[in-house]
């Protein structure tokens, strides 16, 4: 085989895809999985959405559009993030991206040049870690601590500043914790960015998907409007059950948004029309089946998190928000990933090892809620029963 680029071989993808393949060959032999391993809801997408987007298909919307996205989109956007944010971006700031995923990628490759510093949260989403080793950038860990409720610090994050620190990768509600930082956290984040002159990109897909009384999303993009530095990634897989769509939105400065309009233009030439028709009813339609999903998903980590405080050597927290738990497994005397392979393999309970997700989510597994009441129970009774034999034996 003929040598590859450097680049190439810094590649990681995704784990929980990874898992997810191998649960499926599993299905294919006639194994039976419980699925905790990724996020994608067990629910259809709204069928006010799926109508506009056929509407749209049989309309027309076929062709290539504005690469930036349709004008009409963008307008949604900014008066939906006035609604939720309390300001109104212009047009120009807004981009309509395959899937939020990508956004990382692009403001990564606009703002870091090979060398320069980025800080990440430590356990985190694994793409941060992937896009900034292809783009040989360097990321900066900073520990998410349980006693913390697993927000990030901003006293952690000052201190690994240094003079190539390019950019802040915020997460808040948080993969894999579902921690949610406060207002106050936040705002001392962009302070610190706003003294030490660095972007930040702040990924708010899961902005909707907040539970508790006490706990509220914001977004410091609020204290600078997109203008200044803060990027905002979201997108509509999560809250509205899109996950097939690859929709995706960001706001950011102008000048930065121009650059990462430019690369989606070169790499991707622009949102397929029908499925933009499909996210602006997303964001402007009739919001009673995302309530209700909504109101779901809190039941199911209630469901899972009483569940999982059973178990034999598990303690687990109760996060604020997305649909992601990070229970520790440690008294079980296992480590994460030997826990994850037994719950598998004996259990026939797919979830994901914590140090996939980082140095510090060692220790840890993450299991994700979207799945039924009634899954939940079942692969919460599979896993006791292992615990309990394994105990026994």
């Amino acid at each position: 085989m003929k040598k590859l680029s450097k680049a190439a071989y810094c590649i990681e993808g995704q784990p929980m895809f990874q898992l997810l393949a191998r649960i499926q060959d599993m299905v294919k032999a006639g194994r039976d999985i419980v699925h905790f391993e990724i996020g994608d809801a067990d629910f259809d997408t709204p069928r006010n959405i799926v109508d506009v987007a056929c509407r749209a298909l049989n309309s027309g919307e076929t062709h290539y559009t504005d690469s930036m996205g349709t004008r009409e989109f963008r307008e949604a956007a900014c008066d939906v993030t006035e609604a939720s944010r309390g300001f109104r971006p212009d047009p120009g700031q807004v981009l309509v991206t395959p899937g939020a995923n990508i956004i990382i990628y692009y403001a990564v490759r606009c703002l870091v040049d090979p060398g320069e510093e980025v800080i990440v949260p430590d356990p985190c989403f694994p793409t941060y870690l992937s896009v900034l080793r292809f783009c040989s950038a360097v990321p900066v860990k900073v520990p998410l601590k349980p006693e913390n409720e697993f927000r990030m610090s901003p006293a952690d994050i000052r201190s690994r500043i240094t003079d190539k620190t390019r950019l802040i990768i915020i997460n808040s509600p948080q993969n894999p914790t579902g921690a949610v930082m406060t207002q106050a956290e936040l705002d001392e984040v962009f302070e610190i960015a706003r003294e030490f002159d660095v972007y930040v990109l702040s990924d708010e897909i899961y902005a909707r998907m907040v539970y508790q009384d006490s706990v509220h999303f914001y977004s410091m993009s609020r204290r600078d409007a997109c203008r200044e530095r803060v990027i905002i990634t979201n997108g509509f897989s999560k809250a509205f059950a899109m996950t097939g769509w690859r929709l995706g939105c960001a706001i950011g400065p102008a000048p930065v948004i121009e650059k990462m309009g430019l690369l989606l233009q070169t790499t991707s030439s622009c949102v397929s029309p029908f499925i933009q028709s499909a996210g602006i009813e997303a964001m402007k339609g009739p919001q009673d089946e995302v309530r209700i999903m909504m109101k779901e998903y809190r039941a199911r980590r209630d469901l899972l998190v009483d569940g999982l405080n059973e178990l034999p050597g598990v303690k687990c927290l109760n996060p604020g928000g997305a649909f992601y738990v990070f229970p520790d497994i440690t008294g079980t005397n296992m480590d994460d990933r030997r826990f994850a392979e037994l719950m598998l393999e004996e259990a026939g309970v797919g979830l994901l090892p914590g140090s996939t997700f980082g140095e510090h989510g060692a220790g840890h597994v993450r299991l994700c809620y979207a799945a039924s009441r009634g899954k939940i129970m079942e692969g919460l009774a599979r896993m006791k029963k292992c615990l309990e034999k394994r105990g026994s034996a």
